[in-house]
């Protein structure tokens, strides 16, 4: 089973002014294992624990904070995006340069966060399960990020360990796109998220 990050697991903010340039390089080179253009302008980030890990430490250094209230708010916060073994988990985002094209294809993608899917050959589709801890679309307009669980059969899990296939894609009426298969180095990275 995947453990939940704790306090202790976390630096110090003075332990991590010394250790984050080594610590940055190390995730910024594992997240180029962890993530997918599913057309050109929707990405997958897939977190894990180390991505989630990095992401509090930036968290506490860019706030200065250092308390153990503030230290505990950071992971209650982060820590859901953590797979715990018979899922997925990612940020989706929508990425366009330009701010005006963005706004207006926000509105164009109203539910899209509902229609993205992964698959595992030979298993029907998983839906996303999108934005548990809270709404992030208006009747206007959807947000450019959303959280994402893909929850994964034992069976599924199985055939990922063994080496099977993974698809992807997100079908919406206004951005329909799918990556069949997924490249091998984010296959290899998702299987280790699954016990």
């Amino acid at each position: 089973m995947i453990q939940a990050l704790t306090a202790k697991d976390l630096y110090s903010l003075e332990e991590y002014s010394i250790k984050r340039p080594a610590f940055r390089a190390q995730v910024m080179e594992h997240k180029k294992n962890r993530q997918l253009h599913i057309g050109p302008n929707a990405t997958l980030y897939f977190e894990d624990e180390l991505t989630i890990r990095y992401q509090i430490q930036e968290m506490l250094r860019a706030e200065r904070i250092f308390d153990a209230e503030g230290i505990n708010d950071e992971l209650d916060a982060y820590t859901p995006l953590i797979p715990d073994g018979s899922n997925w988990k990612a940020t989706f985002m929508i990425e366009f340069v330009d701010v005006a094209e963005r706004l207006i294809a926000l509105s164009k993608l109203l539910n899209i966060e509902d229609r993205v899917w992964m698959q595992v050959e030979g298993f029907e589709k998983v839906w996303a399960i999108a934005d548990e801890d809270l709404e992030r679309e208006t009747e206007d307009k959807t947000s450019a990020v959303h959280f994402l669980r893909f929850e994964l059969s034992s069976d599924m899990a199985a055939a990922v360990k063994s080496g099977t296939v993974i698809s992807a894609g997100i079908e919406h009426q206004n951005y329909s796109y799918q990556v069949v298969p997924v490249a091998e180095n984010l296959r290899a990275s998702l299987a280790a998220d699954l016990k």
